[in-house]
């Protein structure tokens, strides 16, 4: 049985670790604002195996105007369950999600690797790329989620 859940942050760590901070400490996993009320986080599971994780963090971005932003961060699937469209279905539940805010924007910096994989999701690269440190190459990306 396959399913998406709210989970707690530390439940994304051993994810996150696993795919965005390999030979990294168990520490960086932790974000500035994983534990605020405004924050959420999603798990996918197969059965009981937690195998991907989003976090939606409410948080401005002065490239923008909109006035309910949110971040999605920590997005992870673990390699074996990998292009398995299970990315698409933690991307559509954060959209579904933000469907009762009033006209939504999301965002967030895209590794580039990633980028066409959001891009087919209808999410834009706004400007040049840049770096983060220890990362790599980043793009900022963005798509408005409207209410009628």
């Amino acid at each position: 049985m396959e399913f998406i859940k709210n989970i707690n942050a530390k439940e994304t760590f051993l994810v996150r670790h696993l795919v965005l901070r390999e030979g990294k400490p168990i520490e960086s996993c932790h974000f500035n604002g994983d534990d605020l009320e405004t924050t959420v986080h999603f798990g996918y599971f197969i059965d009981c195996d937690l195998i991907g994780v989003v976090s939606l963090f409410n948080s401005k971005n002065t490239n923008f105007i909109s006035e309910n932003q949110f971040q999605i961060r920590g997005m992870a699937i673990l390699p074996l369950f990998q292009k398995q469209g299970i990315g698409k279905k933690l991307v559509s539940h954060c959209e579904e999600f933000l469907q009762n805010k009033k006209d939504s924007l999301i965002w967030f910096n895209a590794r580039e690797k990633a980028v066409s994989f959001y891009e087919k999701l209808h999410f834009i690269k706004i400007g040049e790329p840049f770096i983060i440190a220890d990362i790599g190459v980043h793009y900022l990306m963005k798509k408005m989620i409207c209410n009628e």
